[in-house]
């Protein structure tokens, strides 16, 4: 596994999916339509609430921006689902589509590995 993120961490658990870059309310109902289950979301912003619908289906999400009080921060913590957030991305990394997991690291920090394709 390579590390290519790293973010404040709302749970003390790991998640292991597919990542999806949500951009946009079409990129979300385009997960929603596909099937969200078990997929990690990565988002731009803390208080998104277009995550609505498909939420309570997703492994985990990584937000740029926000914090531990943040309403996202809050409501995944509500649905048990780890969340990573102010989450540093290795830019270099192409990483929608590809296999994630999120996972504790020190203190309130988490991390964002990419599970290497053999």
């Amino acid at each position: 596994m390579k590390r290519v993120g790293e973010g404040l961490i709302t749970l003390n658990l790991s998640a292991e999916g597919e990542l999806r870059v949500l951009k946009s309310i079409q990129d979300v109902i385009a997960l929603w339509k596909e099937g969200a289950n078990g997929k990690i979301v990565l988002v731009d912003d803390a208080g998104i609430t277009t995550l609505g619908p498909i939420l309570p289906k997703l492994a985990g999400v990584v937000c740029l921006s926000g914090g531990l009080g943040s309403h996202l921060a809050i409501v995944t913590r509500e649905f048990s689902i780890p969340a990573l957030m102010g989450t540093t991305v290795d830019a270099s990394e192409n990483l929608d589509r590809r296999l994630v997991r999120i996972q504790p690291g020190d203190g309130a920090n988490g991390l964002l590995l990419l599970i290497e394709e053999h």
